[in-house]
């Protein structure tokens, strides 16, 4: 059916079980697809919480604090940017040639442009050329974790066993907790182990320079990892037609399910917003604003971050038992109903109840962000999978979560409260919740052409 979702989100059919594929090949699988998320999502969150702490007034030196956050978090922005070009350049290939060889890439290409960042010389030292450097590096970021997330999720759901795809495909959606986690933990003992004095001299780049080892893991699953095996069974299929007249995975995609893309796009866009509001613009805004310990909003951040470790894997197996999208509704509608007391709570500048509001704030995301990889997967065959799925959460990115805490400073200058940030996220979370809802009717509409299709085949006596 064009431009639409090709399985049912709520009941989507699992791959047949290979035989050839041993229990120790999908966890090991799964392992890989996890451990690359996390360290993707490290390397990208780094820059993130140095964006809200150093960026500003290492690389955009202003009179005027405002000024330089906001130059700081466009550049934070740039990368979202760039994640649909690689989400695009990934599915592509990915579609074509294979899930591992395009994840291996990303990785490599994300370990050197952060380890570069720790290298990279101030605005002191080398004048304007610094922040262009750091823009073209941050792009490549954007590249590098655009086309990441599709590899990873299709490794893990692609060779997840019957009836475990949302489990399986959590494990890579745990890779975004555990970056925050390790993000928030390095910068904690580099500004541990430096005077005040010399965190904004070097200490800051610590964190960017363990980007080195993520080369490693590159090499691990290039090495050690098989290509998955749904993506085989469809590279037999495209094999009969000749190379030179294979259809396009990105043309078929904007062709006929441009649409679907949109809508998951659309559902996901409260959530990415959210999260970069509480991981980045919440942390400038306490520190800036409310007057608040560096260090101790970056511990409050870190141990509610571990919540979703819990939460994440919780809510993608029960999506496997009752449906993704009735799950991720009752995240969508926990963020919108939280989002005013949300800040209500942050503006008391009390820790305690800090910690309340994040974690609340935190505990919905992490119930929508289970069964989103598993969702995205199934609303595409495998031939196009990479490059609809990709799209979908580049989107989703792009509009919701790279501007989130650029949007958020300018809505507090120019309000002067933060009630301006918390109307920002109940109308994304309207919006979210309203392409679910047409997703779930799209859903229905594809159940029941399937029963009337089976239906017709039993009346002249031909088994589905």
């Amino acid at each position: 059916m064009a431009d639409s979702a090709q399985n049912s989100p709520e009941t989507a059919p699992e791959p047949a079980t290979e035989p050839t594929i041993t229990v120790s090949q999908r966890r090991r699988a799964a392992t890989a697809a996890a451990l690359a998320s996390s360290v993707e999502w490290y390397d990208y969150f780094v820059f993130g919480i140095a964006a809200a702490l150093v960026v500003g007034k290492t690389f955009f030196p202003t009179t005027n604090p405002a000024a330089g956050v906001l130059a700081s978090f466009a550049t934070f922005a740039v990368g979202f940017l760039a994640r649909p070009l690689g989400g695009i350049i990934a599915g592509s290939l990915g579609d074509k040639r294979g899930r591992k060889p395009v994840l291996v890439m990303a990785i490599a290409l994300m370990g050197a442009a952060t380890t570069l960042i720790g290298l990279l010389p101030t605005y002191d030292t080398i004048g304007i050329t610094a922040p262009i450097i750091l823009v073209l590096l941050r792009l490549v970021q954007g590249v590098a974790v655009g086309a990441q997330w599709g590899g990873a999720m299709l490794l893990a759901t692609e060779y997840a066993p019957p009836g475990k795809r949302g489990l399986y495909g959590s494990l890579v959606q745990l890779g975004v907790p555990i970056g925050v986690v390790l993000a928030n933990t390095v910068f904690l003992i580099a500004a541990q182990v430096a005077p005040p004095s010399d965190f904004l001299t070097w200490a800051w780049r610590i964190p960017f320079l363990a980007g080195i080892l993520v080369l490693g893991l590159a090499w691990y699953l290039h090495v050690k990892i098989d290509e998955t095996p749904e993506y085989r069974r469809a590279e037999a299929k495209l094999a009969a037609e000749e190379r030179g007249r294979a259809k396009s995975p990105l043309r078929e995609v904007l062709r006929h399910h441009k649409g679907t893309v949109l809508l998951a796009g659309g559902s996901f866009m409260v959530n990415t917003a959210t999260f970069y509001i509480l991981l980045n613009g919440v942390l400038d805004y306490a520190t800036r604003h409310l007057g608040m310990s560096r260090t101790t909003v970056l511990v409050a951040t870190l141990l509610i971050s571990t919540l979703q470790l819990a939460i994440i894997p919780l809510s993608a197996k029960l999506s496997d038992r009752i449906g993704r999208l009735r799950i991720y509704t009752l995240g969508a509608a926990g963020v919108a109903l939280w989002a005013i007391p949300m800040f209500l709570l942050i503006d008391t500048a009390s820790l305690p109840l800090f910690v309340v509001a994040s974690f609340v704030g935190s505990l919905f995301l992490g119930i929508m962000y289970g069964p989103q990889a598993a969702l995205f997967a199934e609303l595409f065959t495998a031939e196009m999978r990479y490059t609809g799925a990709s799209l979908g959460y580049q989107i989703s990115a792009v509009v919701g979560g790279g501007l989130a805490p650029f949007i958020m400073v300018l809505l507090l200058e120019s309000t002067g409260t933060s009630m301006s940030v918390s109307l920002y996220i109940i109308v994304l979370a309207l919006i979210s919740l309203g392409s679910i809802g047409l997703l779930a009717k799209r859903a229905r509409a594809a159940r029941s052409t399937s029963d009337s299709h089976d239906r017709a085949r039993e009346a002249v006596g031909d088994q589905p």
